[in-house]
């Protein structure tokens, strides 16, 4: 597995780089198919889908494989596993998806990147709970596309944990000695590129559905389920480095814009502990709520 030391010169370098390096999976998901494909015969779609879903990495190898191969009389996207898994097959899913390469090989010498990703992978999964709640909400006519959406968000940083550890941990080391620097900056003084950037070129590079591309690209911004997932994963992020992280007023006067809940419903649903309410119930009311402090 080859690892990228310094920095590239341009977003189509870094899709060219990662497009030819392999994509492992977590261990506890290869695991848990091979002991499937063992009882094959018992196996269904359901017991394969909660396999899949706890790891984005390998989601996004089945999302990428049924985009690759698919036919000609399909005339929709295939955007969500149980969706994947129908098109797909038990059988053809087993034989497709054999002896897969885990992330915990790939980084046996590289603890600190190991523990990076594996962060990553939760608060990914952390952001997929918030955006199926948030979607409900919304009354969204298809929860089970948000979810995939929040759960493939920051799949670019997966990668550059796999494939670019150093640099990745030297963006983390900038942020950690500078609290109010965004991501986006510290990414691009490291990568020269930031993570929004690379994750658009590697989900088009990866074969990935046009309407989760969509839903992906932060340019549509205005639409509620852009918004749904671009706030679902930016909070998991920030709410992972601390409840007093510097940019969770604004995430919490955007949610409470999209979501059109009192301030005070969403500190509930959120679980936000009493002694962060007046910072956050401020900023939620001045900045999406003004008309109440009149």
């Amino acid at each position: 597995m080859a690892v990228l030391t310094q920095a590239l010169t341009s977003v189509d370098a870094y899709v060219d780089f990662f497009s030819h390096q392999p994509w492992p999976v977590l261990r506890r998901t290869a695991n848990e198919i091979e002991r499937l494909r063992q009882n094959m015969d018992t196996a269904t779609r359901m017991d394969i889908a909660s396999a899949v879903w706890g790891d984005p990495l390998m989601t996004m190898r089945l999302l990428s494989h049924i985009e690759k191969h698919r036919k000609a009389t399909q005339n929709h996207d295939i955007v969500t596993i149980s969706g994947a898994l129908v098109m797909m097959g038990i059988v053809p899913f087993f034989n497709t998806f054999a002896e897969l390469p885990t992330v915990e090989d790939a980084l046996a010498s590289r603890q600190p990147a190991l523990l990076g990703l594996l962060k990553v992978v939760s608060r990914a999964c952390r952001a997929a709970r918030y955006a199926r709640e948030w979607a409900v909400i919304r009354r969204d006519l298809n929860v089970n596309e948000i979810i995939v959406a929040a759960l493939l968000r920051e799949a670019f940083e997966m990668v550059c944990w796999i494939h670019a550890p150093d640099l990745t941990q030297r963006v983390y080391d900038l942020q950690r000695a500078n609290r109010d620097l965004r991501s986006a900056v510290a990414q691009k003084q490291v990568f020269r590129v930031t993570g929004r950037e690379l994750q658009l070129g590697l989900i088009h590079a990866w074969c990935l559905p046009e309407l989760l591309i969509s839903m992906l690209d932060e340019s549509q911004a205005e639409q509620p389920r852009v918004r749904t997932v671009t706030l679902a994963a930016d909070f998991a992020r920030h709410v992972s480095l601390g409840w007093d992280n510097p940019a969770l007023p604004d995430d919490i006067a955007n949610l409470a814009a999209l979501l059109r809940i009192p301030p005070e419903a969403l500190m509930r649903k959120i679980d936000a502990p009493p002694q962060v309410w007046p910072a956050l119930l401020s900023a939620a009311y001045a900045g999406a709520f003004p008309a109440m402090q009149e």
